[in-house]
């Protein structure tokens, strides 16, 4: 059994599978640092420099300064600037992935269709049958 696990895990496939998910986890810090750090406060210039990660509702008719003073009031907060946060985050990280993929193809040599295939000998010997016939 050990010599089965040692054979499963040493193909290329599980290890390939592995090196993917590590660099998927280094990609998806590097891309969610840059939608933190650069991505939403170029765009919270453009509303007005207010931060999405700021933006909530709370239920009722008190207002809080902020999300962290409405938890601490005991209050649901919908925090739908934290989402937007994670919708732009999504969005790059899958026009990353896209671009990533494209150039991926691109090294790829394309692959040749195999030729159309012709009559097969028993069809060959058939005409000539028949024209023999004739």
């Amino acid at each position: 059994m050990l010599k089965e696990f040692k054979n499963f895990i040493m193909t290329g496939n599980v290890i390939d599978f592995a090196v993917a998910v590590i660099m998927a986890g280094a990609l998806g810090a590097v891309i969610n640092g840059f939608v933190s750090k650069i991505a939403m406060p170029l765009i919270g210039l453009v509303t007005g420099g207010k931060s999405f990660s700021d933006m909530f509702w709370t239920p009722g008719d008190e207002v809080y300064a902020t999300v962290a003073a409405a938890k601490e009031a005991g209050v649901a907060a919908v925090e739908y600037g934290a989402w937007i946060d994670t919708i732009v985050s999504l969005l790059v990280v899958g026009l990353v992935m896209f671009m990533l993929v494209k150039a991926y193809n691109k090294t790829k040599k394309p692959v040749e269709e195999p030729a159309p295939a012709g009559p097969s000998e028993l069809d060959i010997l058939k005409e000539i049958r028949d024209s023999l016939k004739k």
